[in-house]
C-alpha cells in the first residue's frame, strides 16, 4: 500500500487516515504537503461538522520519515505548515490514537482539539533524539496543553509515556480499553453533530486566543448577529422548554467570518 492520506466523509464527520504501513504511518514530505490542501477543502464544506484524524492499522503515526529530515529543513517547514493548518481547522478536530503517537505524529495530535486514545497508545515528543529544534508554534501548543513542566519533561528527555500518564498530564482527554476507540469516537462525534455548530466554531475561535478590547467586541457582535440570523438561540431555548432535542440549522457563511 502506498503512503498517503485517505479521507472519508460519513454523516458530516470527515475521517482522515494517515497511511504509510511500511514505516508505521510515518509522514513523508508528500503527506505533509498534501495535508493543508486537503484541510482547506474540508473546511470549506459546510456539511463537514467535525474531523477525526487517525492512523492506518494499529499505529497512529511514528513521526516524520527520518530519511527526509536532513533535506535542508524543507520537510520540517512542511510539517510546521501542516500542523498550523490542522490547528486552524474551523470545526472540532479529534485525534483517535492507537499504538505509537510519536514525533511528528504527536505534533499532529496536539494540534487537534481533543485526543482519545486506546490503552496501548504511547506518546513522545522526540526532537532531542535527533538534535533538532522543535518549532515555536508546536512548543507553545504543547505548553498550553500540558503545562510548562510536563512539556519540558517531554521535550528535554524525548522519553515515551503511556496512555495513563498522558491522561494525567492532560495530553489526552479519554483513554479507552483495547477495541473500544472506534465505538467511543462514533458516539462522541454523534454528540458533536447534535450540538450547535455556531457555538462550537465560536468557542474554537475564542479558545485560540483573541485580542482584548475593541477587536473582541467586534467578533462577539459578529457571532451574535449570526445567532440572530440563524435563530440558533431561539431554537435552543424553545427545545429546552419543550423538552425535546434542538434542531440547529446554522452553517458557516461563504467567505471569511468577518
Amino acid at each position: 500500500m502506498d503512503a498517503g492520506l485517505h479521507c472519508e466523509i460519513h454523516d458530516g464527520i470527515a475521517t482522515l487516515t494517515l497511511r504509510n504501513p511500511a514505516k508505521r504511518n510515518a509522514m513523508t514530505p508528500a503527506m505533509w504537503r498534501e495535508l493543508p490542501e486537503l484541510l482547506d477543502g474540508l473546511g470549506a464544506d459546510p456539511a463537514v461538522r467535525a474531523l477525526v484524524l487517525t492512523g492506518h492499522g494499529g499505529t497512529f503515526c511514528a513521526g516524520a520519515d527520518i530519511g527526509s529530515l536532513g533535506d535542508a529543513g524543507g520537510p520540517r517547514e512542511l510539517a510546521a505548515r501542516a500542523e498550523e493548518a490542522l490547528a486552524a481547522f474551523p470545526r472540532p478536530t479529534l485525534a483517535a490514537v492507537r499504538g505509537a503517537c510519536v514525533g511528528g505524529g504527536c505534533q499532529l495530535a496536539v494540534a487537534c482539539d481533543l485526543r482519545f486514545a486506546e490503552q496501548d497508545a504511547v506518546f513522545g515528543v522526540t526532537p532531542a533524539r535527533l538534535g533538532i529544534a522543535y518549532p515555536p508554534g508546536a512548543t507553545r501548543r504543547l505548553v498550553g496543553l500540558v503545562g510548562p513542566a510536563a512539556a519540558k519533561y517531554l521535550l528535554f528527555s524525548a522519553e515515551l509515556i503511556d496512555a495513563g500518564r498522558a491522561l494525567r498530564t492532560g495530553l489526552v482527554d479519554e483513554v479507552l480499553p483495547s477495541g473500544g476507540l472506534e465505538r467511543r469516537v462514533a458516539e462522541f462525534t454523534a454528540v458533536l453533530r447534535s450540538r450547535s455548530a455556531l457555538t462550537q466554531q465560536a468557542a474554537k475561535e475564542f479558545a485560540g486566543g483573541l485580542p482584548d478590547g475593541e477587536q473582541a467586541a467586534v467578533r462577539m457582535a459578529w457571532w451574535r448577529g449570526q445567532e440572530e440570523t440563524a435563530g440558533e438561540a431561539r431554537e435552543g431555548i424553545a427545545a429546552f422548554l419543550d423538552r425535546r432535542e434542538p434542531r440547529f440549522s446554522w452553517s458557516p457563511p461563504a467567505g471569511p467570518a468577518a
